[in-house]
């Protein structure tokens, strides 16, 4: 597998870095999912903090092979990584740079390629894993105003900003609940196809929409039936249900329904 040569390669540079304490790998390699689709997660811990400096994430990941490019991941909210493209083999490898201190605060607990002294297994002992769950209060506060908005875009004829909605919705709320409905954790819509039931999947093709007025119409009514389902199963009593905007966005639904 061309990931386990690029590990093992990482591995051998980095053992002569006296900066690096060490090396570790998650995602797929977690679970035994590496297939010739899969992408590298790694983290490099350093004795000194990399982060902040593109320059020196950029001289570290160029040491690892054929360098193709490379950029931070402010976009998915991690600045901290350095998104590489290889070549020789293509390979898309993703490079976490955080101190010791940084390493004990991590979504899930990697796999150790190389821990110089015992330092990373010393923090993985004592220290807990915690992947970000979805806050159902912040969900049920924005959903209706949301679907409202998607009423307006679609009213207006503006489909394709209603199209990319579907999207949003699906990555930030539809695929996190179904996830935690059939005990996954909420990677948005990651491998839906494989670990969510077959109910579940269908459920959620149905909000897939073609460019047209009524399918988008069609869809959006799927998407709020989904999760009322959802909030039904997943929901305490602690959540606040936002009733008010709820009704009056549904009956403004109909109205925009019903215009032809």
């Amino acid at each position: 597998m061309i990931q386990v040569e690029f590990v093992n390669r990482a591995k051998t540079v980095f053992e002569s870095d006296d900066d690096v304490i060490g090396l570790a790998v998650g995602g797929s390699w977690l679970t035994n999912q590496i297939d010739e689709f899969s992408d590298l997660d790694l983290t490099l811990v350093t004795k000194t903090k990399i982060s902040g400096d593109r320059n020196l994430m950029m001289g570290y990941a160029k040491r690892l092979g054929d360098f193709l490019s490379g950029f931070t991941g402010e976009h998915v909210g991690e600045p901290r990584v350095l998104i590489c493209l290889y070549d020789n083999p293509l390979l898309h490898v993703d490079i976490k740079f955080v101190t010791l201190d940084e390493f004990h605060s991590r979504v899930e607990t990697p796999i150790l390629l190389l821990d110089k002294n015992g330092q990373l297994q010393h923090v993985i002992d004592n220290s807990i894993s915690k992947f970000p769950h979805p806050d159902y209060q912040w969900i049920e506060d924005r959903f209706w105003t949301w679907v409202h908005y998607s009423l307006l875009k679609i009213g207006r004829g503006e489909y394709f900003e209603a199209f990319d909605f579907f999207g949003f919705l699906r990555m930030v709320v539809l695929g996190p609940l179904l996830h935690l409905k059939n005990g996954n954790l909420p990677r948005g819509v990651r491998k839906v196809e494989k670990e969510c039931n077959e109910d579940d999947l269908h459920h959620l093709k149905q909000t897939i929409p073609t460019y047209d007025r009524q399918s988008l119409l069609d869809c959006l009514r799927n998407a709020v039936s989904l999760y009322r389902q959802l909030r039904t199963t997943l929901f305490d009593d602690n959540i606040e249900l936002q009733n008010a905007a709820e009704e009056k966005v549904m009956l403004y639904f109909d109205e925009i329904e019903n215009k032809k």
